[in-house]
C-alpha cells in the first residue's frame, strides 16, 4: 500500500517557518486540512470546504507527492532547485470542523488522493496522527513531527521530560487531571482556553493542594510568548489567553489526603451508600484482574463503581463499564468517577443480565452483585474474551455454593479473604472481623469458542 497522507507538525510560527523541502512537500498535496491559522499562510485558495465534491479537478499525481517524500529523506536540498516552488498552487485547503469524529472522517474522503494534514508539534503525541493511527493501516501515512510544546514548556521550566507526567485537557473534562495529583509531581497539560486552568486551579484547591505552583506558558516559541506563574489558591485566570501549556509542581498540605494510582484507595475516597468492596479485598480484587493498557472490564453489580474506577486508574488508556439498576448508585459512581480522575468510566443503567446485551466484550468481568445467579454468570462468560479473567466476590452462603460449582466446573483459583479491623469493648481494644470474602478467579481458555458446539 502506497503513503497518500501526510502529517506534518507545524511550530507557532506556521507553515512559513518549516524547512524548504517540508514546504515543497505541502505544495504537492492535492488537498490540505489544517486549522484557519495555518492554511492562512497557503495562498491562493482555492477552496475552503470539507466535502470533496466540491474540490479542484485533479492536478497533482500521486507520484509526484510519493517523489517529493522520497526527496525529504534523500536531499533537502532539493526544495531549493530554481523554479520549483513557484509552481502553479491547485490545492484545495480544507478547514476542520470540530468535534474529533468529524476531523477525522475529513481526512477519510480524500482516502487515495494526495493529501497534507498540517497539525501543531508532534502529531503523535496527543495530536491528530495518534488519532488517525487507530483508522488508517501504518503504509497509508508518514509523520512529519516537530518539537511538541510539551518539549518547549519542559525546556522553560528546566523540568526533565521524563520524570513529568503529560496529559491533553483539549476538548477533554479537566477532572481527568485528579489521577495525577500527588505530592512532589509535575504535571504539563494541554488545555482548551483560560476556563481550564481555573478548572485545575479549583481542583488543586479542593484536593488540598493550594500551594501547588502553576505555570501558564502562552505562544510557546513566538515573539508573544509569556510564562506567569502563581500558587493555585490565589490563581487568577483573566489574566490569561486561550493558547498555553499548563504547568503543575503539587505541594500537598498536611492534611491533604494521599490518593495513589496503586489499587486499594481509602473506603472514604468513595462516596457510597455502603455497598462498597472494602479498601483491603478491593486491592487484593484488582491485582487478580490485573489491568493493563486498552482492556475493558465488566463491573457488574457496581454499587457505587469503586473497582471500575480503580481498574482505571491503575492502566493506561484502560476502559470500563459500570453496571448498575440502582438510580441514586448511579449518580454515586459519576460523582466518584469525575473525583478520582476517570470521567469517562460508562456507566449503564438497566438489569442484567439484559443490560449486558450489545456491549462489547470485555478483556475482564467482576462480578460483585448476583454471584449465585446462574443466568448473570452464564452471560458474563459467554461475553468474556477468550484469554480474559472473571473476578467474582461472596459473601453469602449462597453466593459461595456457586462459586464452588463453578470451580470445580471451570477451573480456577478459590480464595478465603479475612480481614478484621481495630475496635473496641467498652474500655479494651480488639481486632473486629468482617465478612470473610470467598474469591474465585478464572481465566478463559483461548480454544473456549473452538470447543464449544
Amino acid at each position: 500500500m502506497t503513503a497518500w497522507l501526510h502529517i506534518v507538525g507545524v511550530g507557532v510560527g506556521g507553515v512559513g517557518e518549516l524547512p524548504a523541502a517540508t514546504r515543497l512537500l505541502v505544495s504537492f498535496a492535492e488537498a490540505v486540512i489544517g486549522s484557519p491559522r495555518f492554511l492562512a499562510d497557503l495562498e491562493p485558495i482555492i477552496a475552503s470546504h470539507p466535502h470533496p465534491e466540491l474540490s479542484s479537478p485533479d492536478q497533482v499525481s500521486q507520484r509526484s507527492l510519493e517523489a517529493v517524500a522520497r526527496a525529504l529523506l534523500d536531499d533537502d536540498a532539493a526544495a531549493e532547485e530554481p523554479g520549483v516552488t513557484d509552481m502553479d498552487d491547485n490545492r484545495v485547503l480544507i478547514e476542520w470542523q470540530p468535534p474529533i469524529e468529524n476531523m477525522v472522517e475529513q481526512v477519510l474522503r480524500q482516502r487515495g488522493k494526495p493529501t497534507v494534514v498540517l497539525a501543531s508539534g508532534d502529531p503523535m503525541w496527543f495530536g491528530i496522527g495518534a488519532t488517525l493511527a487507530r483508522r488508517l493501516e501504518a503504509e497509508e501515512f508518514v509523520i512529519y513531527p516537530l518539537a511538541s510544546s510539551f518539549q518547549f514548556a519542559a525546556a522553560r521550566l528546566h523540568w526533565p521530560l521524563q520524570h513529568v507526567a503529560t496529559l491533553s485537557l483539549h476538548g477533554r473534562p479537566p477532572e481527568d487531571i485528579h489521577r495525577f495529583i500527588l505530592p512532589g509531581n509535575r504535571i504539563l497539560a494541554l488545555t482548551s482556553d483560560a476556563s481550564t486552568a481555573r478548572h485545575v486551579a479549583e481542583a488543586l484547591v479542593a484536593r488540598g493542594y493550594g500551594q501547588s505552583r502553576m505555570t501558564v506558558l502562552e505562544n510557546l516559541g513566538g515573539p508573544e510568548e509569556r510564562v506567569t506563574e502563581t500558587a493555585a489558591e490565589v490563581f487568577d485566570p483573566e489574566s490569561i489567553g486561550d493558547f498555553y501549556v499548563l504547568g503543575v509542581d503539587c505541594v500537598a498540605d498536611v492534611a491533604a489526603p494521599l490518593l495513589p494510582l496503586v489499587p486499594g484507595l481509602p473506603d472514604d475516597a468513595f462516596v457510597s451508600d455502603g455497598q462498597l468492596t472494602k479498601r483491603e479485598v478491593r486491592a487484593a480484587t484488582i491485582a487478580r484482574l490485573a489491568p493493563y493498557p486498552g482492556a475493558l472490564l465488566w463491573d457488574v453489580g457496581a454499587g457505587c463503581g469503586s473497582v471500575a474506577i480503580e481498574w482505571l486508574r491503575a492502566a493506561r488508556d484502560a476502559e470500563a463499564i459500570a453496571f448498575e439498576r440502582e438510580g441514586e448508585r448511579l449518580q454515586m459512581i459519576a460523582v466518584n468517577a469525575a473525583a478520582l480522575g476517570v470521567p469517562t468510566l460508562r456507566i449503564e443503567n438497566g438489569e442484567a443480565p439484559g443490560s449486558l446485551a450489545g456491549m462489547p466484550a470485555p478483556d475482564a468481568v467482576f462480578l460483585g452483585g448476583g454471584v449465585a445467579d446462574e443466568a448473570l454468570f452464564n452471560a458474563c462468560w459467554q461475553a468474556l474474551k477468550p484469554g480474559g479473567r472473571l473476578v467474582a466476590n461472596a459473601v453469602t452462603l449462597d453466593g459461595e455454593a456457586a462459586l464452588y460449582a463453578r470451580q470445580a466446573r471451570l477451573g480456577g483459583e478459590l480464595i478465603r479473604i479475612d480481614v478484621s479491623v481495630l475496635d473496641a469493648i467498652g474500655t479494651q481494644r480488639v481486632l473486629r472481623p468482617r465478612l470473610p470474602v470467598t474469591q474465585w478467579v478464572v481465566v478463559k481458555p483461548e480454544q473456549w469458542l473452538a470447543a464449544q458446539p
